[in-house]
């Protein structure tokens, strides 16, 4: 099992910014905007997503979500760099911490469904990359005609060690933000709610003619 202990710089809350911190923040007007206080025009108008304050709002989340993610590719990737040396991409590594989860046989439409995925086609390749490198075995399930998913003594080791790396540098670092846990369950909540908004305009806007 690998255990790593890192020393993480420290993460400033916002009880914890000076007067010269203060003025580093405010380098730009997206940075100034407090919530639920109206943006100047001149600072949005002529990007074409942000032609009110509230298109700018949901344009800013919508960014910093995408820069999250990539981030958050990024630091799983790298992290589980150290624990094995396969070609195995972020969507991989996600499928198989999904295939660990609850220590249950999982089948593609199972994983697709619990990632809000569409694209099988895709996720059974990656299953077989998997396979190959000896993460996950398969079995015929009762019905026999799907396969369902576990992972080998190899994928628990990897997925033990990456859970450890992850405890002990990126859990301690958030750990670091006030009330955290708190403020993380309420944006857990509200991606939810997003979630579905975006599902549900999804079809809507795939019934709209060519016209826009």
């Amino acid at each position: 099992m690998v255990k790593i202990h890192a020393r993480p710089q420290a993460v400033r809350t916002e009880a914890g910014f000076g007067e010269a911190d203060d003025m580093m923040l405010a380098s730009s007007p997206a940075e100034t905007a407090k919530p639920g206080k109206a943006m100047e025009s001149k600072y949005y108008s002529n990007w074409h997503l942000a032609k009110s304050n509230s298109e700018f709002v949901v344009t800013e989340f919508e960014y910093a979500m995408v820069r999250m993610y990539e981030a958050f590719a990024r630091w799983v990737t790298t992290a589980s760099s150290v624990l094995i040396d396969e070609d195995i991409k972020f969507s991989e590594h996600m499928i198989l911490h999904v295939i660990r989860m609850h220590n249950r046989p999982k089948n593609s439409q199972t994983i697709a469904r619990m990632m809000n995925r569409d694209d099988v086609a895709n996720i059974q390749y990656s299953l077989r990359k998997l396979e190959a490198a000896d993460l996950i075995s398969k079995a015929r399930e009762k019905s026999g005609k799907t396969f369902a998913y576990t992972v080998t003594e190899k994928g628990r080791q990897i997925t033990e060690g990456y859970a450890d790396i992850r405890s002990d540098l990126l859990i301690r670092a958030i750990g670091t933000i006030n009330n955290i846990d708190e403020r993380i369950a309420e944006m857990t909540q509200l991606i939810g709610v997003l979630t579905g908004i975006y599902e549900e305009m999804g079809r809507s806007a795939a019934t709209f003619s060519a016209q826009y």
